[in-house]
């Protein structure tokens, strides 16, 4: 596993284990996310404050990831696609309602890898139900 998958694995667990703090703490000072709904959040502490409420108010489902590419830039550039699902809290299936693709940009500062910008766009497939079962079943095989 590379630098980069560890990154990205650091900041699915981080979510998977309800922490704000953990998760906002991979980001560059200016990094940014874009949640699954929408919403930006800029920089660490944005991130956090988005971040906290969330794990706090409701049990958040945790991620079954797939990296999908990584490409490396340059040598302080990398973006890494994954594809990623969630199973439900009490429930044992995946709910392809929430499949998204994930995208993160990497950046080396100071020799340590840190998140610039990380992305879930909902994989809806408006009108192509085949494909929602394609990554669906993909997912599905992740699940322990």
């Amino acid at each position: 596993m590379n630098t980069i998958h560890i990154l990205y694995h650091q900041l699915i667990e981080a979510w998977n284990n309800r922490n704000a703090r953990e998760m906002s703490d991979l980001f560059a000072e200016e990094g940014e996310m874009i949640g699954f709904d929408g919403s930006l959040a800029i920089g660490r502490s944005d991130i956090y404050g988005h971040l906290w409420p969330v794990f706090e108010s409701h049990p958040t489902a945790p991620f079954i990831t797939k990296v999908k590419s990584v490409q490396l830039l340059n040598s302080e550039a990398a973006i890494l696609r994954a594809i990623a699902g969630m199973v439900p809290p009490g429930q044992t299936d995946l709910n392809p309602d929430v499949n998204t693709h994930q995208t993160l940009v990497a950046v080396k500062r100071e020799d340590k890898w840190l998140i610039q910008l990380f992305q879930n766009t909902p994989a809806k497939f408006h009108g192509r139900p085949e494909l929602t079962e394609q990554m669906t079943k993909e997912l599905r095989q992740l699940i322990k």
